[in-house]
C-alpha cells in the first residue's frame, strides 16, 4: 500500500482502519534506512519506535522526523557536531513536547549542517547530505535530513530550524514545502541556540495544509522562552480557504531582474523565468503584483549584517561547548589546553570561521564599526520591509539562483559574488521574524526550484493562504523525489 499521503489522507486512512499506527511506523523506519543509506539524512533512527493511538487529532498515530538540533530527552541529539557526538539530553525542546501531545512518534534524528551554520548540508559529522532528486547534488541546509527525508517520501513531515534559510532554501532544493513562522510563535526552549534574534522553529513538509497543521501543533506560549507570545486565537489550518482575490503581492526589482546579472547561466534564466510566469497565475486569482525599488545600498547589505550578527550571537551561544561540563574531554595539562584541543579538533574550519568572526565584532574596539552598525542596518531593513507590508500584503520572490548546486567542487565558505542577494535575500524574514513559506515552483534541469511568500509579523494566516492559493494553480503538491524503487513505496 502506498503511504506517500498528505496527513489528512493518512489520517482518514488510519481512522477506516485501512492502516495501522504500527505499519505507517514500521514503513516509516525501512524507507529511512534506504534514504540513509543513499542520502545520510539522519545522525540516529529510533528502530524501537512502535506506532500510538489514533484520535480525532489529525497527527496521531503519524511517524515523523526531529531536526538532530532539538533536544529530546532520552535520544542522542548531536547538532551533527563532534563536540556533541554522544550528548543525550536530560529534556525536550517545548516544540517536540507539544508535538507529543498529539501522539505523533518521531523516529529518527535528522542530519543537518553543523549547529545549523550552514547552508549545503556537507559539515554534517555524520558525512554529507545528498539531494534525494540528484545524490550528485546538496540538499540545502542546514535543515538538509529534513528536506531530504521528507522529499524522498519517508514521512508527512520533519522539524527544521532556520536562522537565514535553513528551512525555506533546502525546501526548495528538495521540491517540498519549508515553513518558518512568526518569530516566537514556536518556543526555541530546547532548540541549540545558532543566533538567538534570528533562530526559528518551523517544518518541512510536501503541502501548505500540512505545514498549517503541524505548527498549529508546535506553537504557544511558554514560560521558558521570553520570546514566544501567545497564538492561541490563530488557527491556520482552519484558516486556509484559498480566497486570495484582492491581495497585492510584490517583488524586489534589484534582486530579480536579470539585468543584474549579465553572466546568468542558463539554469538562472529558465528560473527567473518560471517565476515571472508563476506571477501570471496569481494574477488570474485577482491577485495584484508590483515591483519595487529598493536602495541598492541596503540589498548588498544584507549579506555583510547577517554574517555579522549571526556569527557574533554564534561566539556567544556557544561558549559553553568546551568539552568541560559535557561532550568528549579534550587533551592537555590544564583546562585552557583541554579546552583548545576540544574546540580545535571538535568543529569543522567553516564553524571556526565564524567564531573568529563573531570574536573579531565583539572585541570592544570593534563593536560600534562592526557590531554595532550591523544592528542599525538591519533595522534599516526591517522598517523598509515594515514600510512596504503597510501597502503590500506579502514579499514574493524566486528561491535562490536555481536548483541545488553539484556537491563536487562546492565549498560551505562564506563568500559573496554578484548573485548573493538572489541567494541571501532570505535572511530578511530572520532580521525582522517575519513568516515566511517556501513551495515548489516547477523545474529547472530536472530539479526541483521553489518560490518564496513573505509577510508581517503575526499575519502568518495571510501568508500560508496566499501559498495554499498559489500552490492549488500548480501541480507540484505531494510529490516525491523519484530515489527509491517503485517497491519501496508499496
Amino acid at each position: 500500500m502506498n503511504y506517500i499521503k498528505t496527513i489528512e489522507e493518512l489520517h482518514e486512512m488510519l481512522t477506516n482502519g485501512e492502516v495501522t499506527s504500527e505499519e505507517l511506523v514500521q514503513d516509516s523506519l525501512k524507507k529511512a534506512h534506504l534514504v540513509n543509506d543513499k542520502c545520510h539524512a539522519f545522525v540516529t533512527l529510533l528502530d524501537d519506535a512502535k506506532g500510538g493511538f489514533v484520535t480525532d487529532d489529525l497527527l496521531s498515530g503519524l511517524p515523523y522526523g526531529i531536526k538532530d538540533n532539538y533536544s529530546t530527552k532520552g535520544i542522542l541529539s548531536t547538532g551533527s557536531s563532534n563536540t556533541l557526538k554522544d550528548y543525550v539530553p536530560f529534556f525536550s525542546a517545548t516544540a517536540v513536547l507539544n508535538l507529543e501531545k498529539h501522539n505523533v512518534i518521531p523516529i529518527g534524528k535528522t542530519a543537518m549542517d553543523e549547529f545549523g551554520m550552514g547552508g549545503t548540508g556537507t559539515t554534517a559529522h555524520t558525512g554529507n547530505i545528498l539531494n534525494p532528486w540528484d545524490l550528485k547534488r546538496m540538499a540545502g541546509g542546514s535543515s538538509s535530513g529534513s528536506a531530504a527525508s521528507v522529499a524522498a517520501g519517508v514521512y508527512p513531515f520533519a522539524l527544521g530550524s532556520d536562522t537565514g534559510d535553513s528551512i525555506r532554501k533546502p525546501a526548495a532544493f528538495c521540491g517540498i514545502v519549508g515553513y518558518k513562522p512568526t518569530y516566537g510563535m514556536i518556543s526555541r526552549y530546547g532548540l541549540f541556540p545558532f543566533a538567538s534574534s534570528l533562530d526559528h522553529c518551523g517544518c518541512l513538509t510536501r503541502s501548505v495544509k500540512d505545514a498549517a497543521i503541524v505548527v498549529d501543533a508546535m506553537k504557544g506560549q511558554d514560560k521558558n522562552d521570553l520570546t514566544s507570545w501567545d497564538s492561541s486565537s490563530i488557527h491556520l489550518y482552519d484558516s486556509l480557504d484559498g480566497k486570495v482575490k484582492g491581495k497585492k503581492l510584490f517583488y524586489i526589482k534589484e534582486i530579480v531582474n536579470m539585468e543584474n546579472y549579465p553572466d546568468a547561466s542558463s539554469e538562472l534564466k529558465e528560473h527567473l523565468d518560471n517565476f515571472h510566469k508563476t506571477l501570471k497565475l496569481l494574477e488570474e486569482e485577482g491577485v495584484s503584483v508590483d515591483e519595487v525599488s529598493i536602495d541598492r545600498d541596503l540589498i548588498n547589505a544584507i549579506f555583510s549584517v547577517y554574517q555579522c550578527l549571526s556569527c557574533a550571537e554564534a561566539t556567544s551561544n556557544m561558549s559553553n561547548l568546551t568539552g568541560i561540563i559535557f561532550g568528549p574531554r579534550g587533551e592537555g595539562k590544564n583546562i585552557n589546553e583541554m579546552m583548545k584541543d576540544h574546540r580545535t579538533k571538535g568543529f569543522s574550519s567553516l564553524i571556526k570561521r565564524r567564531f573568529v568572526i563573531g570574536s573579531y565584532v565583539l572585541q570592544k574596539e570593534n563593536q560600534e564599526k562592526y557590531f554595532v552598525n550591523a544592528q542599525r542596518v538591519r533595522r534599516l531593513i526591517v522598517d523598509k520591509m515594515n514600510e512596504l507590508f503597510q501597502k503590500y500584503d506579502a514579499l514574493i520572490m524566486p528561491v535562490s539562483t536555481g536548483p541545488a548546486p553539484y556537491i563536487d567542487g562546492s565549498k560551505d565558505e562564506i563568500t559573496k559574488d554578484n548573485t548573493t542577494n538572489l541567494e541571501e535575500h532570505l535572511q530578511i524574514g530572520n532580521f525582522g521574524g517575519f513568516p515566511s513559506i517556501t513551495i515548489p515552483n516547477g523545474f529547472v534541469s530536472n530539479l526541483p526550484v521553489g518560490i518564496n511568500i513573505t509577510g508581517k509579523c503575526y499575519d502568518d494566516v495571510n501568508v500560508l493562504n496566499i501559498a495554499y492559493a498559489l500552490e492549488s494553480k500548480m501541480p507540484y503538491k505531494n510529490q516525491i523525489a523519484p530515489l527509491l524503487k517503485e517497491e519501496d513505496y508499496e
